[in-house]
């Protein structure tokens, strides 16, 4: 007899009636350290593997609305759609009492496989760094260099990233060698710099049936169990620092349940940023 595609038990325990205690959290955070005023996240991923969406549906979650801060092509392609570094703020209030979450995210050009397609490794440490000027259009044939007008020689604290965020695409079939070979790249620099890592699985929904039937059934799913594990052993980001997300894709109206797993990682995103602030401010 064929094994059911789902658990009888769910492998990672998440508590769905914690919406409104995660979102409070979030709400509520704030570094301490006077000098940074933003935790500041960098996405980084394949081609189409959702970062764009990602920025979008925690900035819905974070206004209870359908928002749309960062531009997402819908369009599958193998060729990136962002290609400028920007960071994304999400607002707080409105009129006159508006103000930011002090956690912003950084979008970055995809990777793509080959040597002059897609963002390079080295941008991507520039970025960490925080060397890439605000709105610098990143070249594929050639990486950030020093002299260069899109470098930042003097960056401050509130510049550098304090989590690094890869973004995968559960929906992905196999990743070939040179793009598991940048990626390997990026997290050994990171972890040079001692910058934390955490890992985002999106299009869960469209990878396995029985979760796109029920959000509910995300941790008892022996195909994106499987898919997690194997994620881990391509690029070494353990499975307790990867968490699957669904992004607001096709919906119009807000979900308590793609809210929470987007909160479940989003608290995580912060802790990890935030013990990385206050380990640098010991140092």
């Amino acid at each position: 007899m064929a094994a059911s595609a789902l658990l009888e038990k769910p492998w990672r325990e998440l508590r769905w009636g914690e919406r409104q205690k995660d979102l409070q959290y979030v709400q509520e955070y704030k570094p301490e350290n006077a000098e940074i005023r933003y935790l500041r996240a960098l996405l980084f991923g394949h081609v189409g593997a959702g970062k764009s969406s990602f920025i979008n549906s925690i900035s819905n979650v974070l206004r209870g609305r359908m928002t749309m801060p960062a531009l997402a092509s819908a369009m599958t392609s193998d060729t990136s759609f962002t290609r400028k570094y920007e960071t994304h703020k999400f607002m707080k209030g409105r009129g006159s009492s508006k103000t930011f979450f002090p956690v912003v995210f950084n979008d970055i050009m995809g990777l793509e496989d080959g040597e002059t397609r897609g963002v390079h490794a080295k941008d991507i440490v520039h970025a960490l760094k925080g060397n890439v000027k605000e709105g610098h259009k990143f070249n594929p044939v050639g990486p950030l260099e020093p002299d260069d007008f899109g470098y930042n020689p003097t960056p401050s604290a509130d510049d550098r990233v304090h989590v690094l965020v890869c973004v995968m695409s559960a929906n992905t079939p196999q990743m070939n060698f040179s793009l598991l070979k940048k990626m390997s790249e990026v997290r050994e620099k990171a972890s040079e710099l001692g910058i934390p890592q955490i890992a985002m699985m999106t299009h869960i929904d469209a990878a396995c049936g029985e979760i796109q039937k029920d959000l509910k059934n995300v941790y008892r799913s022996r195909h994106l169990q499987k898919k997690m594990k194997d994620f881990s052993a391509a690029v070494g980001i353990p499975v307790n620092c990867i968490f699957p997300v669904k992004n607001y894709s096709e919906e119009i109206d807000m979900n308590d349940e793609v809210d929470i797993l987007i909160l479940s990682a989003l608290r995580k995103i912060i802790d990890f940023g935030d013990d990385f602030i206050e380990k640098k401010e010991t140092e």
